[in-house]
């Protein structure tokens, strides 16, 4: 057998060994086996699967009141009796729930907002009401914002689960009084003033009622 000759039988078998080398590492692909996944970089770290550690503070309580506090824990218990109860979600019920109380109190329309005030409270308001229009008082009004809003103290009545939470309310709007004649007695157009109200509202947990009412009000 001549040089040439050999010197192929040589590199084919070299050939099919690191074929068959190569194979017996990477294995084969059937299929559609998916995109090849990136190793992270030098330096960063693995992304890791973190499981829920039951029992740890809820941060949708702490959050707005101290851990250890009488509120906390009646902010937990009315969690206890309806889990869907949100703290965050409820501040931001009281947020629209002050806009739009406030400005029918402004605007001498309370029937509107009848369903979310006690009686008590709506009679008091009404009174208000009552008491500008004999004196032939109108008042222009526009509302330019909840400037700030938080949660002050929360309590909660085992036996008859009844929860009440007082929320600190900060509103800004435009309002003008004007007498019988037009003459404005109160405010200026284009002057805004701030509001300051901690309200305090009241629902029975677990009732088929959603709504919560305002029971009080105060400074």
């Amino acid at each position: 057998m001549n040089s040439p000759i050999l010197q192929l039988l040589v590199l084919a078998g070299i050939a099919i060994f690191l074929i068959l080398r190569l194979k017996s590492v990477l294995g084969t692909r059937d299929g559609y086996e998916g995109p090849p996944r990136t190793q992270p970089r030098t330096g960063q770290t693995p992304r890791r699967e973190f499981e829920v550690i039951e029992g740890g503070p809820d941060h949708d309580i702490i959050d707005h009141v101290p851990e250890d506090s009488d509120a906390a824990a009646a902010l937990a218990e009315m969690k206890r009796i309806e889990p869907d109860f949100s703290v965050t979600g409820f501040l931001q019920g009281a947020r629209g729930a002050y806009e739009m109380i406030l400005m029918a109190f402004e605007r001498g329309k309370l029937d509107e907002v009848m369903p979310f005030m006690d009686r008590d409270v709506y009679e008091a308001f009404a009174q208000v009401v009552d008491d500008r229009e004999k004196q032939g008082l109108t008042i222009e009004a526009e509302f330019l914002g909840v400037r700030d809003l938080s949660l002050v103290d929360a309590r909660f009545n085992s036996d008859t689960k009844s929860a009440e939470i007082d929320v600190r309310c900060v509103g800004e709007l435009i309002s003008v009084v004007r007498d019988a004649n037009g003459e404005i007695i109160e405010g200026a157009p284009g002057q805004s003033k701030r509001q300051k109200d901690i309200w305090t509202y009241e629902r029975v947990m677990g009732s088929d009622d959603p709504n919560w009412r305002l029971v009080a009000t105060g400074e």
